[in-house]
């Protein structure tokens, strides 16, 4: 028997980005890019365990935990003839759409909606949804208000005879959280189906819930505004109702909705990776070019103006038709240098110019302004520190007293290169302990590792100066006793910049971080990166350009007794050529549990090895859990300080490329 399709809240929320997508959704044949991450990122989102803890919100909930639709609407029909009920998953159907409501509350006529996000909100801000100058709803609570819309719908449709209110239930970052591990009692695990979800290890008690971390937000006048189509600048063809008929209509009969291609394409998760291709999964995103195009494979081997790095004029040039770069002339980009100069280098109309001329001429030589970042070179001064932050920010806070998405600074990673150009892994922090909040221990060790010398201090790209920053307001807004709290804020104000506009607060430390991202913006730019600016791209552009990089790291000198001191490498070789191409030091980090086979171990982890911050930071949550064995433990220390070293060593070597190039004639 063939499985009713309906149109799910999930299914219409990705309709909502691209109709399209929902032709490809739940196909096996087709790659999908956000599967493998869904796990990690609900992990590290508190997506999972925010819906765990909202039902402990609405006591004596039933709940429907049935994935078969026919049960399931069956158990909440049955349970909806109570006259009061709370229910967890109810299901609720017309013809073609169906709804998994998060908490549904029944008093006699009238249906309380819940939907639970994982999504900070500040319930004393004024008029949070929508724009100041013209009311519509900010685009930001777009996918949410959205969704939550649809379900009242379809509530509405079902079950006409009800009055229906509808909610929001979300991390308020306005209150603090009452006691300590509270997070810890949401154990994240995987069900037989390999299915996110929650093991609950201890009820929460009534310290616990209150007062409440997770607030209930009305949004009945923001449901009247979409189903009147006035929530948006742009008009829409179709009204809300006629929306969900089509999308309904069109997934349940399996058909695609053409959709015009727009710059919506370039975060498209139907598309394939070579992996992909080898295994024989098919590119939607390819399939919709081709009949909107007419492209044909070879087609593809172009780039795009969806790859050209920050530029404004994407959706203009799509809809003049002009999509590949090779099609882009000068006048598009108007590459412009400000007057008088800002600042030395190339500005952002010039770099993405350049972008374009050297693919159109087929040069794939680096670009260096040489004299400005000898310029640049020339001001830092010895040591060199190179330095890297972990962090993480959970719905759920692990502490009392901490907010909800409040940033926790649980890892830093510390290299050293001296005048002579000798390099070593100098220093490094983790926070393993359970339960222990790590922001003011980590700046400690921080100013103890930085503050016996001058030297620069580099780091790539905002993350570190926001996070030093957002300590700094910890400190000073913390009520407790903190002997060096003074030394801290003088400590991260010297190495840190903060300028806002309006601020009665603003400063530039004497030792102001350099950041070198905005050194890549502006002095260099390979075209291996393909535009990108992402240490993940720069590095192994620069790895492959580099012989001085590839005849002194294709040398196992690095964790050598002779070589480059490290904590967590012995031996190691960074560079090493596959098929004539280097392999990128990322993909080379070990795996982990490499011998849990002889072990009888319970893993918790499901990715084997770190390789991107999600994954650190879902780690990190991982092991404030009671429930993980010390071997599991161990192996996620060992692969978080290896993972962290590579970032700074990456950023080590990036300079030592850049020291190479404007020391070539």
């Amino acid at each position: 028997m063939t499985k009713k399709r309906y149109l799910t809240k999930s299914r219409f929320t990705l309709a909502i980005e691209c109709p399209t997508k929902l032709f490809y959704t739940g196909k096996c044949e087709y790659a999908n890019q956000n599967q493998e991450d869904s796990y990690l990122l609900a992990l590290a989102d508190g997506g999972i365990q925010v819906g765990e803890l909202a039902k402990c919100y609405f006591p004596g909930g039933i709940e429907v935990s049935t994935l078969d639709n026919d049960e399931a609407l069956a158990q909440t029909n049955e349970l909806l003839q109570k006259d009061s009920v709370t229910i967890y998953e109810a299901a609720i159907a017309t013809d073609k759409q169906l709804i998994r409501a998060d908490v549904l509350v029944k008093n006699g006529n009238c249906l309380s909606l819940f939907e639970v996000k994982a999504k900070s909100f500040d319930c004393q801000e004024k008029n949070p949804f929508t724009n100041k100058k013209n009311g519509t709803i900010k685009s930001a609570w777009i996918p949410y208000l959205y969704d939550v819309a649809f379900q009242k719908y379809v509530i509405n449709q079902a079950l006409p005879d009800y009055e229906v209110s509808a909610h929001l239930m979300l991390a308020d970052k306005s209150v603090t959280c009452p006691t300590d591990g509270l997070n810890q009692k949401f154990l994240p695990v995987k069900d037989s189906n390999g299915r996110a979800c929650v093991k609950v290890l201890a009820d929460p008690t009534e310290a616990d819930l209150t007062p409440p971390v997770l607030c209930k937000v009305n949004v009945d006048a923001e449901c009247e505004q979409i189903y009147a189509g006035t929530d948006s600048k742009s008009a829409q063809s179709l009204s809300f109702s006629q929306r969900i008929d089509q999308y309904s209509d069109h997934y349940v009969s399996d058909t695609k909705i053409p959709a015009p291609i727009s710059i919506t394409c370039a975060s498209c998760e139907f598309h394939t990776t070579d992996e992909d291709e080898e295994l024989g999964l098919k590119s939607g995103m390819k399939e919709c070019w081709k009949a909107q195009l007419g492209w044909k494979d070879e087609d593809f081997e172009c780039p795009t103006v969806l790859d050209v790095w920050y530029f404004g004029k994407k959706s203009e040039l799509i809809e003049a038709g002009r999509i590949k770069m090779s099609e882009l002339l000068e006048q598009d980009v108007t590459p412009k240098n400000p007057k008088p100069k800002k600042r030395p280098g190339l500005s952002t109309s010039e770099r993405q110019w350049l972008q374009i001329e050297k693919f159109q001429k087929g040069d794939k030589s680096i670009w260096l302004d040489r004299e400005n970042l000898q310029s640049e070179m020339d001001s830092w001064e010895f040591p060199l520190h190179f330095i890297d932050f972990e962090t993480a920010s959970v719905a759920i806070p692990f502490n009392a007293g901490r907010r909800p998405y409040e940033e926790i600074a649980f890892q830093f990673s510390h290299h050293i290169v001296q005048e002579d150009g000798s390099v070593e892994h100098f220093g490094e922090y983790l926070n393993a302990e359970r339960g222990m909040f790590p922001n003011y221990e980590f700046v400690r060790a921080l100013k103890a590792q930085l503050e016996n010398d001058n030297g620069s201090i580099f780091r790539y790209a905002d993350h570190e100066n926001s996070i030093l920053k957002i300590i700094y307001n910890q400190l000073q807004a913390d009520q407790g006793e903190i002997a060096d709290r003074e030394e801290l804020c003088e400590f991260i104000k010297s190495i840190t910049h903060h300028n806002p506009q309006g601020s009665d607060e603003r400063w530039t430390g004497e030792r102001n971080m350099v950041d070198m991202l905005e050194i890549v913006k502006r002095y260099y730019y390979d075209p291996a990166t393909n535009g990108s600016n992402s240490i993940k791209q720069v590095l192994p552009a620069m790895l492959n350009s580099s012989t001085f990089l590839q005849d002194k790291y294709s040398k196992p000198i690095y964790g050598s007794p002779d070589g480059i001191r490290s904590f967590n490498f012995k031996d190691w070789q960074w560079i090493v050529n596959e098929d004539e191409k280097d392999i990128d030091p990322y993909e080379m980090l070990p795996e982990m549990f490499q011998d849990v086979s002889g072990k009888e171990e319970e893993i918790l982890s499901t990715d084997k090895q770190l390789g991107d911050g999600v994954a650190a930071t879902s780690a990190y949550i991982r092991m404030q859990f009671d429930a993980m064995s010390d071997y599991e433990r161990d192996e996620i220390q060992k692969a978080l300080r290896r993972y962290c070293e590579l970032d700074t060593m990456a950023m080590v070597m990036i300079y030592e490329g850049w020291k190479d190039l404007v020391q070539q004639n």
